[in-house]
């Protein structure tokens, strides 16, 4: 069976569009909620101050008999001058039972520490010292992260535009952005969803995830792109969207098994790999898969319109850069 993704253009432009309208939406929800104050929740690795997390004992007896309430952890942490901070209730990972705590809050010393997790035992139980964790990062630290990992995004998009510009030609180069574009928003976009709902956070990991998504994606996209150009040079008078349809059609296999593989050793980090890779996994996940769905239904129907429009015959869309490069 031969799949014409130029036929339904429209509808693939029309599911990404969505979703990326709803990652915008939540992006702006969450920098106008005074818990986060960014497009993303961001983890300590970013903005800087403490993260606590306490779990209950359970081998005492009654101390794990009822739910921790958050109403009244918010209460205590209130009374410590805290009210502001970020709590959540963590679920232990093996019995899913809700005897955890998470705050995220400003920089504390040792002392207030300890009076925060004294006045937190004597409403909700004792805690398992062996569990329990703390972590604190400066916000100088945070913000020279950030700014490493935005100016790494910037030079690898640049990077992507020379090399695809020298190796085909601009209007490949620009829709294979405009397709990490796509991925790296959707991504972003769904974590932001996960922020709101779930409490996810993004560290320095997403990040590296970003960077690791385009260069998935745009080598998915390479693929595609060459074999379109080849057969530009073999037929030049066949219509684009027929030429187009059966390159995408020819590396589809082999698209979909290279995602594959892939995502099964990421979901398999994901479900085993501990808590602190199961995000950067996740993002993956994420990634790569619409890396995919972008390369195959984004980046080349894109290219096809483009064609459409600005050429005035089949014979004139030859990449004759690419063709004098390769004599």
């Amino acid at each position: 069976m031969k799949l014409s993704i130029n036929k339904s253009r429209s509808l693939w432009w029309t599911i990404s569009s969505a979703i990326i309208l709803a990652g915008i939406i939540s992006m702006v929800i969450s920098w106008q909620n005074p818990n986060i104050r960014a497009p993303l929740r961001p983890s300590l690795d970013f903005v800087g101050g403490t993260r606590l997390q306490f779990e209950r004992d359970c081998t005492k007896p009654g101390n794990c008999d009822k739910p921790i309430d958050i109403n009244v952890v918010r209460e205590v942490a209130k009374e410590q001058g805290l009210g502001d901070s970020s709590i959540q209730i963590v679920a232990d990972k093996n019995t899913r039972a809700e005897n955890g705590i998470s705050i995220r809050t400003k920089t504390l010393d040792r002392e207030q520490r300890s009076k925060l997790q004294n006045a937190l035992s004597e409403k909700i139980g004792t805690f398992d010292q062996q569990k329990n964790q703390f972590d604190s990062v400066g916000p100088t630290l945070g913000r020279e992260l950030l700014t490493s990992g935005i100016i790494a995004l910037i030079v690898s998009f640049a990077g992507i535009i020379i090399y695809l510009s020298f190796r085909f030609q601009l209007d490949y180069a620009v829709f294979a952005i405009v397709a990490l574009l796509h991925d790296v928003l959707i991504t972003a976009g769904i974590f932001s969803i996960f922020g709101l709902v779930l409490g996810t956070e993004v560290d320095s990991l997403f990040i590296v995830a970003l960077l690791t998504i385009t260069g998935f994606s745009v080598n998915d996209t390479v693929v595609i792109y060459d074999r379109i150009r080849e057969t530009l040079q073999t037929n030049p008078h066949r219509q684009i969207a027929d030429i187009v349809d059966d390159a995408v059609n020819q590396t589809l296999g082999r698209s979909i098994n290279t995602t594959f593989t892939t995502l099964l050793s990421l979901f398999a980090i994901f479900l085993f790999g501990g808590e602190t890779l199961k995000n950067f996994a996740l993002a993956l996940i994420i990634g790569f898969t619409v890396g995919a769905y972008s390369s195959i239904f984004v980046a080349s129907t894109l290219l096809t319109w483009w064609r459409e429009r600005t050429v005035q015959s089949p014979a004139e869309s030859i990449d004759t850069s690419a063709s004098s490069q390769d004599s």
